[in-house]
Formats: structure tokens, sequence, C-alpha cells
């Protein structure tokens, strides 16, 4: 799926904010920008996360990480 909701910039600006970066202790995310884009998408959408296109990830595992304020794990 080409990314279509941030532009490189964009996601550079954003990208220190979120949890599970290099260089933070613990786990990393595998993915922050996918995650990211997933959330995007549903916001975009209004769908409900099991509607939540398969390339971005299962739907279960991003709506948990997004109740929880992580990135999920892939």
């Amino acid at each position: 799926m080409p990314r279509l909701l941030l532009c490189d910039d964009q996601w550079l600006r954003i990208e220190p904010m979120l949890h599970g970066k290099a260089g933070d202790r613990g786990r990393s995310g595998a993915d922050n920008r996918l995650f990211v884009e997933a959330v995007l998408w549903m916001a975009r959408t209004g769908a409900p996360w099991r509607d939540l296109p398969l390339a971005f990830g299962p739907g279960i595992q991003c709506s948990d990480a997004f109740r929880v304020g992580r990135t999920p794990p892939r």
C-alpha cells in the first residue's frame, strides 16, 4: 500500500515524539509509521478497527495498541 497519508517531511517531524524508537529503553516499535498511518486512516474513514486494511497489520493489534498508547508488535 503506498503511503498516502503522511509525506516524508511530516513523518520526520513527528517520529521523535513516538515511543519505541531506536534509543528508547525496552522493545522498539516494529513500524511506528505504519501504526500512525493506520490511526490516521481510521480517523479519516470512520471505519471500525475490524475494517482496517491488512496492509496496516491486524486490526485487533492496532486497536489494542491505540487504546494503551503503544505501537503494536509485528
